[in-house]
């Protein structure tokens, strides 16, 4: 049973954890410069992130980078004392403090993350990012937020912008993540920015019940976020989108780590292996 469509379970006045993944990729991101750089994405996402939390005053939001090797919380961060002492920490009276505190430590955060080139001389596969420990990162945070809230009153979601191409050897792992989330009841939205369609992560929105978007108006980067992936999981059961694309199932063998449509399957462990 899809979770979204459970009014049961899902209240209007329920707050809502966003879990936000920014395929950060620079390599990618350098590509797609000319119709979307991502200095304008990320401004776009701040103002998304802010309209989150305008809407409820006790709205939740985490942001996670997924690097080129490594994945890291752009916020909140786990020591904020060291930020405080980098960045101006003036009230803005013509801003919520809360979008301050936000903006400030994604920003001060994403910046530490290019400045450190270590990851990218070190990791081979140049070409996609760590969005299976992104991944990780946020199904252990939101289980953590989520055993903590005792009466069930946060519901957790995942949104992953999406910019590098597939990578078979993460598929295990993404399939993992993929399973772990639908267990708990979690859905994981995509917004695929850049390049060909991710087979994975349009797997990981249909398993989990969240939604899929291939962006194809760069510019209109910030209005699909508002009115695709803004509203609450209670209000989207009363929103009627167009229908999803057929989905390709396609796995990765375990011997080559390519995408595979005929293969053989082991009877013991269910490995799937290069049909030849």
């Amino acid at each position: 049973m899809n979770a979204l469509k459970d009014t049961a379970t899902v209240n209007e006045d329920d707050a809502n954890l966003l879990v936000l993944i920014i395929d950060t990729n620079p390599l990618i991101w350098t590509k797609s410069a000319k119709s979307l750089s991502l200095k304008e994405a990320l401004r776009h996402l701040l103002v998304f992130i802010n309209a989150h939390l305008a809407l409820k005053h006790d709205n939740e939001v985490a942001v996670i980078a997924s690097h080129i090797g490594v994945s890291k919380f752009l916020y909140p961060i786990p020591n904020p004392s060291r930020l405080s002492e980098n960045t101006d920490q003036a009230v803005d009276s013509n801003l919520y403090q809360r979008f301050k505190v936000v903006n400030d430590q994604v920003i001060s955060n994403m910046k530490d993350l290019f400045e450190d080139v270590s990851t990218l001389n070190s990791y081979p596969d140049k070409a996609s990012s760590m969005i299976a420990g992104a991944l990780s990162m946020a199904l252990c945070y939101t289980n953590r937020i989520m055993r903590a809230d005792e009466i069930g009153h946060i519901k957790p979601r995942i949104l992953i912008i999406s910019i590098s191409p597939d990578s078979p050897y993460q598929y295990i792992s993404i399939m993992n993540c993929i399973f772990s989330a639908q267990k708990l009841g979690i859905p994981i939205d995509v917004c695929k920015v850049h390049s060909e369609e991710t087979v994975f992560l349009k797997q990981a929105a249909h398993l989990t019940g969240g939604r899929y978007l291939k962006l194809q108006i760069p510019q209109g980067f910030l209005q699909f976020l508002m009115i695709t992936f803004l509203p609450d999981r209670f209000t989207r059961n009363y929103q009627c989108l167009p229908g999803e694309e057929k989905v390709d199932f396609s796995a990765s063998c375990f011997c080559h780590k390519k995408m595979i449509d005929i293969g053989y399957v082991c009877s013991v462990c269910l490995s799937s292996i290069l049909f030849v």
